[in-house]
């Protein structure tokens, strides 16, 4: 496994680097490319859309692109709004601290606007399934961000195990739509006390999300007006309950739950 580029690095090769190959990544319900980013475009005869592998040598990197243009229409999202959601995440995520989200930004591909997310080098046999039994606890902020932020769609799948052990929450498109219901496979939390420093860190992000502030202006240009009060509802929500919501493990379930 190869290793990741600090945040700082892989924000500014994401947003800069050229795209100078990719493939698309198997089992996707939209369409969603691994490309290869270079400092240097590349040339002529290197413009084929085939997957290259990342040598680690520091001059190239690879990333998740998920285009404007790919994603299929759903009765519960509006069209063409998933990608805004994938950095509304990303943005949520560093204000708080928590859960672990790939740097992820929003920019021009081959196919057009889209997320471009950094490729995590993962155990492929790692998922929550065979991690929970384990170090449950760990993901509580993952489950937690997910009440937040309304999340129609937690797979099993979804959380990525890197070399040096830290889990990664990946696919955040179906999120801040209070119309959607939310799915989850992680039922474990039903009911159970959110974990004080999270909480604190909740408490902290609040006065964030107002107008003027460089994350409500953000999430403005991402978000609709409806999501945000629905957003800044849920922490208020969050505060005063104090624990997980209880979800219906026949009802809100994603499927399929890998």
């Amino acid at each position: 496994m190869t290793s990741t580029p600090d945040r700082a690095t892989a924000l500014q090769r994401l947003r800069e680097w050229h795209i100078t190959a990719m493939g698309l990544h198997p089992g996707g319900s939209n369409y969603v490319f691994v490309v290869k980013l270079e400092p240097s475009p590349a040339s002529d005869e290197d413009q084929e859309p085939v997957l290259l592998q990342d040598e680690g040598d520091g001059e190239s990197m690879l990333a998740i692109y998920k285009p404007q243009a790919g994603e299929r229409p759903l009765h519960d999202f509006p069209y063409g709004t998933l990608h805004n959601r994938e950095i509304a995440s990303y943005l949520l995520s560093e204000a708080l601290g928590w859960p672990l989200i790939p740097p992820t930004v929003v920019r021009e591909g081959p196919h057009g606007v889209g997320s471009v997310q950094l490729f995590i080098d993962a155990d492929p046999q790692a998922n929550f399934f065979t991690m929970r039994d384990d170090c449950l606890e760990l993901f509580a902020p993952v489950a937690m961000f997910d009440v937040l932020v309304h999340n129609a769609d937690r797979k099993g799948g979804a959380i990525l195990k890197s070399a040096d052990g830290r889990l990664w929450s990946i696919d955040h498109g179906l999120t801040f739509n209070p119309r959607a219901r939310r799915r989850t496979v992680m039922f474990e939390f039903n009911g159970e006390p959110y974990p004080r420093p999270l909480m604190d860190s909740l408490q902290r992000l609040k006065p964030q999300l107002r107008e003027g502030t460089q994350l409500g202006d953000a999430l403005c240009e991402l978000l609709d007006g409806h999501e945000l009060a629905s957003l800044d509802n849920r922490v208020d929500r969050m505060l005063n309950d104090g624990k997980f919501p209880v979800l219906d493990p026949n009802l809100n379930v994603p499927w399929p739950y890998l």
